[in-house]
């Protein structure tokens, strides 16, 4: 596991995690005094020094996010109105890709910057170095981000949190760093293409790839660069007209790997591709084919990489997080897959094609 933990004083008490996510956080101590529930990491608050917190479950996994949107988090001391916060300016050394998931902040008040871990993922999901093999990674730079103001809304420090990202990431790579290991923009590429699907029982031409995931990662098999944690990654989303530019790729070689939202199956290019610094490497064209054996006949929710079109229940009221209410995060409520059992307590669920509705007829997780 590879991580910067920060830990403060009490004083820090309002976390924030995004615009939807964030709130004034338990104590440590409301955690040890707490009922302990299936696993260690979920407490249910019994006596919290914050009575309007009484009944509610804290889990530091319920604030985790995907290394795509993980770029800013913090805690405020709403007494002092200061906030602490944690930005970084891009992913490529991040492992495991854009849709990874690791944590963000919890209760301490701890906020981490998560390079790799073995959270959510099995134990082959490390760096292993069998027989002298060298290797060498640069993580960060990581920007630590102090702020103030002289009033009493917490979400004006948060808001010029996200200015301070927005400004840290056009900056990126940073020109500072004196390490030779760490390379300036001058000493990366660019990589450029447009992504086409061809699939001919939607139509006979190509299709543009509005808006799909492209990136480099390490030469693999598809879908190769989900377990990856010894290389760099970089990637990037397509245009509305399937084009795309790569920046700030470090030299090397890459294999180039995607997927379209509304399309099943990965692409991965069938040859290397050489980045080499100061270039534009020119792709041009790349066609992207679905896996098929013939046309649809039906199917269940939306081929991409969410889950979020299906039904997800409410949490049990005696187990909610107030937080994660009724937004996009809901998900991440304590104890849903419980509520299977509830809602399908006799048999299991049976989805009829052509009558019901995913949206509320499939149960957004596989459970036993």
């Amino acid at each position: 596991m590879h991580f910067l933990p920060f830990i403060f004083i009490y004083r820090f008490n309002y976390m924030v995690i995004t615009d939807e996510i964030q709130r004034e956080m338990p104590s440590d101590k409301d955690r040890s005094i707490g009922k302990k529930l299936d696993y260690k990491e979920a407490v249910l608050l019994t006596n919290p020094s914050n009575p309007s917190m009484r009944g509610e479950v804290d889990d530091k996994y319920q604030y985790s996010l995907e290394n795509k949107d993980n770029k800013v988090h913090g805690w405020i001391c709403l007494k002092k109105h200061v906030g602490f916060w944690i930005i970084t300016g891009a992913d490529e050394f991040r492992a495991g890709g854009p849709i990874r998931q690791d944590l963000t902040s919890h209760v301490g008040p701890t906020v981490l910057s998560m390079f790799s871990s073995r959270h959510y993922v099995d134990y082959n999901y490390i760096v292993s170095l069998r027989n002298g093999e060298a290797w060498k990674k640069v993580f960060g730079p990581i920007f630590i981000y102090l702020n103030s103001n002289q009033g009493d809304n917490p979400k004006l420090l948060w808001e010029n949190a996200k200015e301070e990202m927005v400004a840290e990431t056009k900056s990126w790579p940073y020109a500072f760093p004196k390490s030779h290991d760490y390379l300036s923009a001058s000493q990366r590429g660019t990589v450029t293409g447009r992504l086409l699907i061809l699939d001919r029982y939607i139509r006979e031409e190509h299709i543009r790839a509005k808006y799909a995931y492209i990136g480099l990662a390490p030469p693999g098999g598809d879908g190769s660069w989900q377990e990856d944690a010894k290389g760099y990654q970089f990637w990037t989303k397509t245009y509305g007209n399937g084009y795309f530019k790569v920046n700030a790729v470090r030299p090397g070689i890459y294999n180039l790997y995607g997927w379209a939202p509304g399309f099943l199956g990965d692409y991965r290019n069938k040859g290397d591709i050489i980045v080499r610094p100061g270039e534009e490497t020119r792709l041009g064209d790349i066609e992207f084919i679905p896996p098929r054996n013939g046309p649809t006949i039906w199917e269940i929710g939306i081929p991409d990489r969410k889950a979020a079109e299906f039904f997800v229940p409410d949490p049990r009221p005696e187990l909610r997080n107030y937080a994660l209410i009724n937004h996009t995060e809901k998900f991440r409520q304590y104890g849903l897959w419980d509520r299977y059992k509830d809602l399908y307590p006799s048999r299991d669920l049976v989805y009829k094609v052509g009558e019901s509705d995913y949206r509320k007829d499939w149960f957004f997780a596989h459970v036993n």
